[in-house]
Parts: C-alpha cells; structure tokens; sequence
C-alpha cells in the first residue's frame, strides 16, 4: 500500500475516534512490556496469531457431549445404573404412569362405587391400569372388585394390570390375588402386607341349650368358612411364584410385610416402577 494513502487511512481513523479514543489506541500500541530475564520479545500485532495457534488447555477443548448424561441432569435423577433404575422400568410399562382407575383409602362400599364409576369411565379398548393404594378393610369388597375383573377379562379377554402403590396391605392384597404375577406391579418403595382375616365378635350364650349350641356352631362355622375363604386367597396371591402356600400361612399371623423389591424377587409381582 502506499505509504500517502495509508498516513490518510490512519488519520482518517484517528478522527475518527476522536481524541480519547486516539490515546487509548496509541497507549496499547506503543506501551513497554516487561519481560524477564531471557524472555524473547513479542509485538502485540502477533497477539491474535499467536491465540489462533496455540491449542486450548484440556480444560477448554470442546467436549463431546454425553446425551445419556445431559437427559439424566435435566430429570434431576442419577446417571449410569442408577438412571437405569430410577427410569427404566417405568419406560418399559408406560401405561402404569397414567393408570385409568386410581382407588385409595380403606376398601370399602364407597371404594367399589369409585372403582365401578371408574371402570365404565375405562376406555372400551386394550388393557386398565388400576392403581390402589390402603391399609385395608373389608375383604368382601376386595374380592367383589376381584370378581368384576376377572368376569370383564373372561367376557372381552380385556388385559388389566393392577399397580400398588405406596401401602398394599391386607385387603389390598386379597384385591391383588385377583391378577396373575405377571400382571402385578408396585411402585418402588411400596410395601405388602399380608396376614390373616381378624374376627372381632361377642358370643352371648343366653337361652334353651339346643339354642346355645346353634349359636355356637353358628359362630364356628363362620370361622371355619372364614379359614377357607381366606386359604383360597392366599393360594391365588402365592400362584406362580417362588413363595410356598405353606410359608405364607406360617408367616401371615405375624403380619407379613414385603418390600417391592423383594416381592418382585419372590415373584409375586412382575416388576417395580
């Protein structure tokens, strides 16, 4: 370039900016660099050359980007096994993360009324989810809903999967011996009880002793049918599992608790969400 018209450019420039801008330019440009002992000199017009040249510190190089890893960051739930844990089984059943029915509190008449409106509410193709959650209650309504999804499987071979959640005890279970294992899932942490029916009845013997005797055979009968009623539960809740008939009746007087993970363990649900 020659030299006059590269002194106009620059001046140009200079106007430019002005007169502050002008000494800030020219302070960068011509200030003494310090330098140790031995250092060779550098100009500060090879600055960005020099930037461009030099590779990045490792801190600085990109990175490929985990995607595994971001997804796990972004759900807030641990990466590598224990997203698999935390995440994969529920991806497996995605169905279970909407159930159509969803009962909780003591089962009772007013549970079956729900679960009857829910059930008509169902849509009219492929399977239900129903979700309950309880304590307990009456027995009885536990096998009545027991009843109403095996006659609608039997009638329109419909495929209904039952989801425990949180609390699965007494008649909670008596309801889920209503499932095939393969059907049965509980959410993690959720915890079964199973132990055996309570009866809590005053007998008066009062009156002719052919009476008295009627009344206590009455009362033993109604043990008696009890026992057997809830023996063929306890054989549908252990059906197709590694869990002896035997051993569940040894263990329900003491209140058998199980953990989801070692009720699926046992076999006695499919998997844990």
């Amino acid at each position: 370039m020659d030299a006059g018209i590269g002194d106009a450019l620059a001046y140009a420039a200079f106007a430019a900016l002005g007169a502050a801008g002008a000494a800030i330019v020219l302070d960068a440009l011509f200030r003494p660099v310090v330098r140790k002992p031995g250092a060779r000199s550098r100009s500060p017009f090879r600055a960005s050359a020099d930037i461009q040249q030099r590779p990045l510190p490792m801190s600085d190089q990109p990175q490929s980007i985990d995607h595994d890893v971001l997804e796990a960051a972004r759900a807030d739930v641990p990466t590598g096994e224990g997203a698999t844990v935390a995440k994969g089984a529920i991806n497996q059943y995605p169905l279970l993360a909407n159930p159509h029915i969803k009962l909780a509190g003591p089962v009772d008449h007013a549970m079956y009324a729900s679960f009857c409106d829910q059930l008509s509410a169902a849509p009219r193709d492929g399977a239900i989810v129903i979700a309950i959650s309880t304590l307990g209650g009456d027995p009885e309504v536990a096998r009545l809903m027991g009843d109403e999804v095996r006659l609608l499987h039997e009638a329109e071979g419909r495929e209904l999967l039952f989801l425990g959640k949180v609390a699965v005890y007494s008649a909670g279970a008596t309801f889920m011996s209503a499932f095939p294992v393969d059907k049965r899932f509980l959410t993690r942490g959720t915890r079964l009880m199973l132990h055996e029916r309570i009866m809590n009845k005053t007998v008066e013997v009062n009156g002719p002793l052919k009476t008295c005797v009627a009344v206590l055979k009455a009362t033993l009968h109604e043990i008696e049918h009890s026992i057997a009623i809830e023996e063929e539960g306890f054989r549908r809740i252990v059906a197709g599992s590694s869990v002896d008939f035997d051993e569940l009746v040894r263990r329900a007087p003491e209140n058998w608790y199980i953990e989801a993970d070692e009720a699926k363990e046992k076999g006695l649900v499919l998997d844990v969400v």
